[in-house]
């Protein structure tokens, strides 16, 4: 099976750029790995310590020197719905350990952070950041060198990132994720949708905006739209991290536990002691590049717009339309789309998989039969083309993200759920420095006007490039009363942006002199997602002659725990490179 040519010519672009570290990274994981059990290589002390809690029969089993061990690396909190199902999976992943000839013992837990629950907040400036401690902590976990394998329980937005970091870092041990699965469907998108614009315009009060968030965000599981947390589990099955249609499958279900147990088979038998021996295969703009350059792999925002040019968009989940991930599984899910991508040459075939084989396997559904799991071909023909199309009947013959450059530096946008008539905005700047003081002056009527909304020292060394979906409501207000409206920001909107432009990311940041700190209000800006443009339409002489404005960062510095990750900012690498402060992104 081969590739289209421009997927072929993308791929060749990042192995001739990534050539020298990622030879550099396989050298270091072949000095890693060891044939023998990990825990061999520990004195009788360390070794002691090791199993010290363990019951007799596991105690007896790592004693000796044929024994497999698994690390769980857990993100379970019972305070966060996608988190919250992990807590019954040690024990699950145990017995079915000690039931294949294994041991497994929990490594060590990491946090793990709702966006949210912090949207808005002080909190938030966290957010992206903790994607970076995520992977320390996983660190710490594995460095005991007990482990010959691990498996990694994640879901949500920088969870996942974070992890496979870790898991890139102690790339000679075999790596299987385990989602949680999303929650089932609650109250639906679009109404859920309507209910905020009408509190955004005070049409509602906060009592049915609370009802109606309930009703939406509901039990245990991940949240059903299509945000940064169900593209992680997409990502991950489609990296051969999972097992195949594990993604969407609802927690508490027997199904989602024998999927468990199965990974837990699977993570004992490709280990170096067995006949499988599988490291970490290493087959989102911003987790992505960072996960990437973990293992010496160069990835660019060109390679993300040049990829989204021929890759068509097969679903429609909302923001991007009224369906969530349980009818996306209802429909044909993982197994469907995946074929799809194979077929039409968008995808390679030829990796190595968590699974044993390459991504043909994962053409598969899990199914329950008589109490035993199997797995089925995956159905050919989608289950309902509102959600799921082939790849010969697309619902746009790209995914819709692009690159943007300009006077203003570079930014992305997604246009897949923007209406064509708004790809192009050119309006007068309104100037913000946080989307609290936006928010006030949309309440107090300043902002009934066409407008580009700059939100700045927004960015990873200015406060930890927090989310700003609160804005979205509100600007989806002015554009429904027939203004032009645009957000440029060196901030974030992660997966969910919606149906205004946004121009995110925006690069070199204020806090490093960036030109977005160079927009002075009034100025015309042009943002223009045909021609892949974001522009200040200002006398060149008059641009050049500006001094970046400074913004006074003291408020960001301190309060809910900000104050403790004032070295993640100081050395946060520009959002073009993951912003990750571990090596500033390289």
């Amino acid at each position: 099976m081969t590739v289209r040519a421009e997927i072929a010519a993308a791929t060749d672009r990042i192995v001739e750029r990534s050539k020298l570290t990622r030879t550099a990274y396989l050298e270091r994981m072949h000095r890693a790995a060891d044939k023998a059990p990990r825990r061999s290589t520990l004195s009788c002390g360390n070794l002691a310590h090791g199993f010290a809690a363990c019951g007799l029969a596991d105690k007896q089993a790592l004693t000796g020197e044929e024994m497999p061990n698994l690390a769980i690396v857990t993100a379970y909190n019972d305070m966060l719905s996608a988190h919250q199902p992990f807590e019954c999976f040690p024990q699950l992943i145990k017995e079915a350990a000690r039931a294949a000839g294994g041991v497994a013992q929990v490594a060590g837990g990491v946090p793990a952070m709702c966006d949210g629950v912090t949207q808005g907040q002080p909190g938030m400036e966290l957010s992206l950041f903790s994607r970076d401690v995520i992977a320390l902590s996983a660190g710490i976990a594995l460095s005991h060198n007990m482990f010959d394998a691990a498996l990694y329980l994640g879901v949500c937005d920088k969870i996942v990132p974070g992890l496979l970091i870790a898991a890139l870092n102690f790339g000679h041990l075999p790596a299987v994720f385990v989602p949680a699965g999303p929650m089932t469907s609650g109250l639906p998108n679009p109404e859920k949708a309507s209910i905020r614009q009408l509190y955004a315009e005070g049409t509602v009060g906060r009592e049915a905006l609370l009802e109606a968030e309930s009703k939406s965000y509901h039990g245990p599981g991940t949240c059903t739209f299509y945000g940064t947390a169900n593209s992680n589990q997409m990502l991950m099955e489609i990296m051969g991290l999972h097992l195949p249609g594990a993604s969407f499958v609802n927690p508490g279900t027997p199904l989602r536990d024998a999927l468990t147990a199965e990974a837990t088979r699977r993570a004992l038998a490709i280990t170096t002691l067995g006949n499988a021996y599988m490291p970490v295969a290493t087959n989102h703009t911003l987790h992505l590049v960072a996960m990437a350059r973990a293992a010496g792999i160069i990835v660019t925002w060109e390679d993300f717009a040049a990829l989204s040019d021929h890759v068509p968009l097969l679903t429609r989940i909302y923001p991007n339309g009224q369906a969530d991930v349980n009818h996306f599984h209802a429909a044909g899910g993982m197994g469907f789309l995946i074929g799809e991508l194979l077929d039409a040459g968008l995808l390679h075939e030829d990796v190595r998989t968590v699974w044993g084989t390459g991504l043909a396997g994962y053409r598969k559904a899990p199914r329950l039969e008589d109490g035993a799991l199997r797995w089925a071909d995956a159905d050919t023909i989608s289950g309902d083309e509102t959600v799921l199309r082939p790849a010969t009947n697309p619902f746009s013959e790209n995914g819709g993200l692009m690159v943007l450059d300009g006077n203003l530096g570079r930014a992305v946008i997604k246009v897949s759920a923007v209406k064509p008539e708004h790809h192009i905005v050119e309006a007068p700047a309104v100037i913000f420095h946080s989307q609290d003081n936006f928010m006030a002056a949309f309440h107090a009527g300043d902002l009934d006007q066409d407008l580009v909304a700059v939100i700045r020292f927004q960015g990873p060394k200015a406060n930890g490039m927090p989310e700003l979906h609160k804005l979205t409501p509100l600007l989806g207000v002015l554009q429904d009363r027939g203004r032009k409206v645009a957000l440029l920001t060196d901030g974030r909107m992660s997966g969910a942006s919606g149906k205004v432009p946004a121009a995110i990311h925006v690069t070199p940041e204020a806090a490093d002199g960036g030109p977005i700190a160079s927009i002075r209000a009034g100025d015309l800006i042009r943002l223009d997602a045909r021609a892949g443009r974001v522009d200040a339409l200002v006398d060149a002489d008059d641009w050049a002659s500006r001094e970046p404005a400074i913004a006074d960062l003291s408020e960001n510095a301190f309060g809910m725990g900000r104050e403790m990750f004032g070295l993640f900012r100081a050395h946060a690498g520009s959002a073009e490179t993951g912003a990750c402060a571990l090596n500033n992104g390289a």
